[in-house]
């Protein structure tokens, strides 16, 4: 008789079936859409604590609230002069930076966050339509986006008033999704060619060539034409008109294109599935000459560490958008120094959630090795903890240096303002990331490109409380560079930086606590 197949063949069978399945077909997207909710259900359901995520969704939903009503009480809002009408005139350049962040962000993780990681996928096989709807539902957990999504929306209230609620902002919300879709299509597509034969050479050298492109754009002062060919000009403008065959027409096309980015992204995903991530097997194959023993005891622990991050392919790309992306869309849009501030905090906080949110888990089972060395837990926690602040700050360096070509020359404020929150945002980024490392460990495996260091529930949250700490120290240190003398703003971040310190060494105390630092080290090695 027959033998009943192995979990192993039922989930081989499981994929092949998943990965030939026909992404056009009704029944796969029902499937897909079934086969999501599942998986969300399934997510919440390993929340520990359930009510502080109701918590959490309760105040993402305030701010959301927040940033669109708002900018309603600031002065001069929806005015046809002034400061409202250069919002409004900006705004579709706006539209096209978000497009340009979350394609980017896309690309980065080959295709998107996992709402499945991949150990999990071999047990329950989902078919790659399922994970690019997942992928879809996950791309908002990015900081960039929530924080773009934030500022499009308050930019649009600004700039039109309350007639932008009904129309306008109707308008650049089916953009958002519209964007969103449009990025896992380009990221699968990027995904799928990485995955051949020469294709993260093929890749590397589109990226530069498009680097190199947009660069020439730009100082040959043809770039304000390229943007006007996309049409978010148009989209404004049909916004404005209110209720009208032009806003009719708007809406109806984003609501077909984003169908159709729905239907392609899945097909992209689904070629891209069929094939071996190259690069992440690359890492896990490469040898590595040993280096010569450092002196010291510091110099190996921080070599250790910074060899853990920088060999992770998630890190690399990470670093890549987080540092350039952002700077580039500033340079591109001549932001001045009082926006330029802000944006320390959005890369800081960026960098966080690829892996310093879960700091030990980049150690996985070599954790239970490293713990085995007759080394001070102080300095374990010390060296971790630079290392993460030299990745955030160079990360926020090369963000400010691009930003800075085309902002002008500052004043002595506006130079304390820069360094200061630099300083300030990377140790408030640091010391929240490494008290939730200890106190919240999570088993994951942040090897693959798409991994994220907590589940989607908790991202949500990680996000929320990053992005309005280091959104609002921003604000103060902005408001400061043009409202008091450099040794104010200088004097300003002693506070900041004292309460940070306060956290980082209250937190340290519960990683050198033995009972402590063995569950942080078991359930990261799980």
């Amino acid at each position: 008789m027959p033998t009943a197949p192995s979990s192993t063949e039922q989930a081989a069978v499981g994929r092949t079936y998943a990965v030939s399945a026909s992404p056009w077909s009704l029944a796969e997207i029902r499937r897909a859409v079934a086969d999501t909710g599942h998986l969300l259900r399934f997510r919440s359901g390993t929340v520990r604590r359930p009510a502080v995520i109701r918590t959490i969704w309760m105040v993402v939903v305030a701010l959301t609230a927040a940033a669109v009503l708002g900018p309603l009480l600031a002065p001069g809002a929806g005015a046809d002069e002034g400061l409202a009408l250069n919002t409004l005139i900006i705004l579709p350049t706006f539209m096209i930076g978000f497009l340009g962040l979350t394609v980017a962000a896309a690309v980065a993780s080959g295709g998107g966050r996992e709402l499945l990681s991949g150990e999990d996928a071999v047990a329950f096989p989902v078919s790659p339509t399922t994970d690019h709807l997942g992928a879809l539902l996950m791309a908002p957990l990015n900081i960039g986006w929530i924080l773009q999504a934030w500022f499009l929306l308050g930019a649009t209230t600004f700039a039109h008033g309350l007639d932008a609620l009904p129309w306008l902002l109707t308008i650049v919300v089916l953009w958002l999704v519209l964007a969103t879709a449009l990025g896992q299509v380009i990221a699968w597509s990027v995904e799928s060619v990485r995955r051949r034969r020469h294709g993260v050479a093929i890749v590397r050298t589109a990226g530069v060539a498009v680097a190199v492109l947009l660069a020439w754009l730009q100082l040959s002062g043809h770039l304000n034409d390229v943007l006007d060919q996309v049409p978010t000009l148009e989209l404004v403008v049909a916004g404005l008109q209110g209720f009208s065959v032009a806003w009719v027409v708007a809406v109806t096309s984003l609501l077909a294109l984003t169908a159709v980015a729905l239907v392609l992204g899945g097909v992209a995903c689904h070629s891209a599935a069929r094939r071996q991530t190259r690069d992440a097997l690359k890492v896990e194959t490469q040898h590595f000459a040993a280096q010569p023993t450092p002196r010291t005891l510091w110099g190996m622990l921080v070599r250790i560490d910074r060899a853990s991050v920088w060999r992770a392919v998630p890190m690399r790309r990470g670093m890549l958008v987080l540092a350039v992306g952002p700077g580039l869309i500033a340079f591109a849009g001549g932001l001045t120094w009082e926006n330029v501030i802000i944006l320390p905090g959005l890369v800081a906080s960026g960098g966080a959630l690829l892996y310093g949110v879960n700091a030990f888990a980049l150690d996985g089972r070599g954790g239970l090795w490293r713990e085995t060395l007759p080394v001070d837990p102080q300095r374990v926690w010390t060296a971790r903890s630079w290392v993460m602040a030299e990745w955030l700050l160079a990360a926020s360096v090369i963000t400010v240096v691009l930003a800075a070509l085309r902002a002008g020359v500052p004043t002595a404020s506006e130079v304390a303002a820069v360094l200061c929150l630099l300083l300030v945002v990377t140790v408030q980024v640091v010391s929240t990331s490494m008290r939730w490392s200890v106190t919240r460990p999570f088993a994951v495996n942040l090897r693959s490109a798409r991994a994220t260091p907590a589940p989607p529930t908790v991202m949500v949250g990680y996000s929320a409380k990053l992005a309005l700490s280091t959104t609002l120290t921003a604000m103060v240190f902005s408001t400061a560079s043009w409202a008091a003398p450099w040794h104010v703003v200088v004097l300003l971040a002693v506070p900041f930086l004292a309460w940070s310190a306060f956290r980082w060494w209250r937190a340290g105390l519960v990683w050198t606590d033995a009972s402590s630092r063995a569950a942080v080290v078991t359930t990261v090695a799980a």
